[in-house]
Formats: C-alpha cells, structure tokens, sequence
C-alpha cells in the first residue's frame, strides 16, 4: 500500500494538485485542511480546489471527512476540515476534537486555527489509519498547550496501536524533536528517520521545519519513504509504501 500525507493549504494551488493527484496512485491519502460544501459545491469549487473535486482526481472510493468548523459563503455555507481517502474500504471510522470545538458561522480572520479534531478509520485488512492537524504555536517546539494536546492525541491512538497494524499522518505543526512529540515516542517516526530537513516549501513560511510526519508502529514495515518536490501547497507531500506484518 501507498500513502500520502499533504496539508492541502485550502486547495489553493488547484492546477499542481489535480495534476499530482491523478498521476501519483495512492491506495490511502491523508489530507488537512481541505474545504468542502453540499450547500454551495459549484461555488466553492470556482474559489479552490475543493473535497469534490479531491475526491475525483484521487480516484478513490472510500471517503472519510470530519470537519473543524464552517463559514458562511453565497447564503450557504463550506466547512474546513480533515480527509481520509482509502481503496480499501472502511469498517470504522470516528473523529473527536482533541482541542477546541465544531465552530458554526466562522468569520475568517478570527483565531480558529486550533479548533482540531482527529480522525481514525479502521480498513477491512486490518491497517488503522489516524489522521491530525496538530496543535498550532508559532515554535515549531511547541509549548505547554502543545504538550498537553498531543497527550491527548497519544491516550486516543495507544490503545490502537497496540491492537494491530496502525499509520499516522498529519501536519503536526511541530517538529519531532518538540516535547511535544515524546507521548507519541511509542511510533517510529519516518520523517524524521530519513533526516528530512523541511517539508515547507517556502510559499508562505520559510526555513528549516519539518512538521509534516507520518508515523507507523511495530506492526507495520515501510520502504520508499519520500519527500515530493512538486509545488501542491505550501506544504510538501511526502509517501511512503506500507506492509502490515
């Protein structure tokens, strides 16, 4: 199996990430912040590259949103929020907020950054798949409130972990060196096992951090871990490919 791990930046860059996500084949893909609409959809997709369309290009059937918070746009509304793209279909998927709370009729601008939630979808072969916009603060070491986030993170994903096989993916929005990543010291983490520098390309932040992780446990071998050069978001994509032992 291959995955992907890619904070979309709001579908922005719409042209490079249709291109990219039909001409890379993924059988499981982890996206954050991606806008979606049943209200508005036509709308929405003239302004960004949005779930519908994400879906499309991907080519996958089994589709698992769980949003953060809403916005009013054209007398409708959109919501913001995290997806989990499978081939293999789903027996179980739940979400629950690790910080904050579902926020209706969001002014943008407003501080709504760590209204977050983390999503877990467990596939017919067995694999569980966990998916997170981490806690935000502008060091990428985080602080207290990124501690006491991601220990949350850890108490939902531990007793999973040791059930059987198991990947996470996300934009962290902190680096593995961060304390805040010792609850979750339990995976290995492949971003930082390969040395990788950033996965930042530079469009809206600049310098050395590598926030983007995907993490596996004991149960799961990986290969062919990469960091792709294309320019999809302001984030980087990384993949690796999957075997469950």
């Amino acid at each position: 199996m291959k995955i992907l791990q890619l904070n979309v930046w709001m579908g922005k860059i719409e042209g490079n990430l249709k291109r990219f996500l039909q001409e890379n084949d993924f059988d499981i893909i982890c996206l954050q912040e991606v806008f979606a609409s049943d209200d508005c959809q036509g709308h929405l997709a003239r302004l960004c590259f949005d779930l519908s369309q994400i879906v499309e290009a991907s080519g996958l059937e089994h589709v698992f949103f769980s949003p953060n918070w809403c916005s009013d746009i054209a007398n409708d509304h959109f919501e913001e929020g995290n997806l989990i793209l499978s081939r293999i279909p789903f027996l179980k998927t739940h979400d629950t907020f690790i910080n904050g709370q579902y926020s209706e009729h969001t002014v943008l601008g407003e501080k709504i950054s760590n209204n977050l939630n983390i999503q877990v979808a467990e596939l017919e072969n067995g694999l569980t798949v966990v998916n997170h916009h981490g806690f935000w603060r502008p060091d990428p070491l985080g602080d207290r409130d990124s501690i006491k986030a991601f220990e949350k993170v850890a108490s939902i994903i531990r007793p999973l972990s040791e059930q059987g096989p198991l990947v996470m993916c996300g934009d962290l929005n902190i680096i593995h060196e961060s304390p805040a990543m010792r609850p979750l010291d339990f995976l290995r983490d492949l971003t930082s096992e390969a040395g990788i520098k950033t996965t930042l390309c530079g469009l809206k932040f600049n310098g050395a951090v590598p926030c983007d992780h995907i993490l596996i446990n004991d149960r799961v071998k990986s290969s062919d871990f990469t960091v792709y050069p294309d320019l999809v978001s302001d984030h980087l994509a990384l993949s690796a490919k999957l075997e469950l032992e």
